[in-house]
């Protein structure tokens, strides 16, 4: 039997009933391994920090530190949010081995995370461990990519069969896994991290505010020798999307163009930002005249190409994202303020 440590962070904005019920669920799951369960109220200013706080100590959540309510200070964003909740470790203080990030919207079955720090104990050349996500109703979201890449850039925003067959193995999606495999990078969600591999390559990137945090964090595993493996034996159910209202978005906003160019820039350097910016715009102007042409819907945000060129063409000549993010203004929309994969 392990007496490894898992530290669960759930990562709360505004939306306090439903973190209540994915920390309830994450109590389930928490069964008979050891460690606690940290609420992290991303600096909600609703009266969440208090409800949720006054919910822990009413149902006796608390007792001998198991789960813990506490507050941001500052809403940073996904990646700085669940930081904040790495750094605070344990109850009596010390660092877990693992760390377990969970959506605020997302459920996970009872044997979840132990099959994740199960599948971690047995493969130590693995850093960190993805669930099989899944809908309400059982259907399967989405969670398993590649790093993006030139090609992929290409690929995404042409939307052309003979292209993608073409460039099929450069896609990001990758076809969700059938049987434990690695894969590049997977969502958020429902993730088991080895705390010794988060010491060596860092935490989060908080210049991230939301978008690209886990393709980056997953990509300096790599780079160190580490694989991400996708574990389908580990279910969570996942709403999707409830705080950061992007089923909803008209318009994509500007911390995604932001996190994209941060991405590309940090990783592959400024020239490899730009040509991947250039072949987005390239398939998505081929994208536009092949729709222009046969009258059909493009499925594009409103003004997204425009929006990538004049945001892009800044961030190039000024060294810097071409919109200040909602951290760095303070004008962090109401609804679109936590990565919720």
């Amino acid at each position: 039997m392990s007496t490894a440590t898992v530290l669960t962070i759930v990562l709360n904005y505004r939306t306090a009933d439903m973190t209540l019920k994915a920390a309830e669920a994450a109590r389930t799951a928490m069964a008979g391994i050891d460690g606690g369960i940290v609420i992290v109220d991303n600096d909600s200013q609703d009266g969440s920090f208090d409800a949720m706080s006054a919910h822990v100590a009413a149902a006796g959540w608390g007792q001998g530190g198991r789960v813990r309510v506490i507050q941001s200070g500052v809403n940073g964003g996904f990646g700085a949010g669940n930081n904040v909740g790495i750094r605070a470790g344990l109850a009596d203080g010390s660092a877990p081995d693992y760390v377990y990030i969970l959506n605020s919207d997302a459920f996970p079955a009872r044997d979840a995370i132990r099959v994740l720090r199960d599948h971690l104990e047995a493969t130590p050349e693995a850093g960190f461990a993805g669930s099989h996500i899944h809908g309400p109703e059982g259907d399967t979201h989405l969670t398993s990519f590649r790093f993006p890449s030139v090609a992929s850039e290409f690929e995404g925003a042409i939307k052309f069969g003979p292209v993608s067959r073409l460039l099929k193995n450069h896609k990001v999606p990758v076809e969700t896994p059938m049987e434990t495999q690695a894969v590049d990078w997977l969502a958020g969600a429902s993730m088991l991290m080895r705390r010794k591999v988060l010491d060596e390559i860092g935490l989060f990137d908080e210049t991230f505010f939301l978008y690209f945090e886990e393709t980056d964090l997953c990509l300096r595993a790599a780079r160190a020798g580490y694989r991400t493996d996708y574990v389908p034996a580990s279910r969570v159910a996942h709403i999707g999307s409830v705080s950061t209202g992007m089923k909803t978005w008209g318009r994509v906003p500007g911390y995604w163009f932001d996190s994209r160019w941060h991405y590309f820039a940090k990783n592959h350097g400024i020239g490899y930002a730009a040509l991947a910016s250039l072949a987005h715009l390239a398939g998505g102007g081929l994208h536009w005249l092949r729709c222009t042409l046969t009258r059909r819907d493009r499925g594009v945000a409103p003004g997204f190409l425009t929006t990538l060129l004049a945001h892009d063409a800044r961030a190039l000549l000024y060294g810097g994202p071409g919109n200040p993010s909602p951290a760095a203004t303070g004008a962090v929309p109401n609804s679109q303020t936590q990565r919720l994969s």
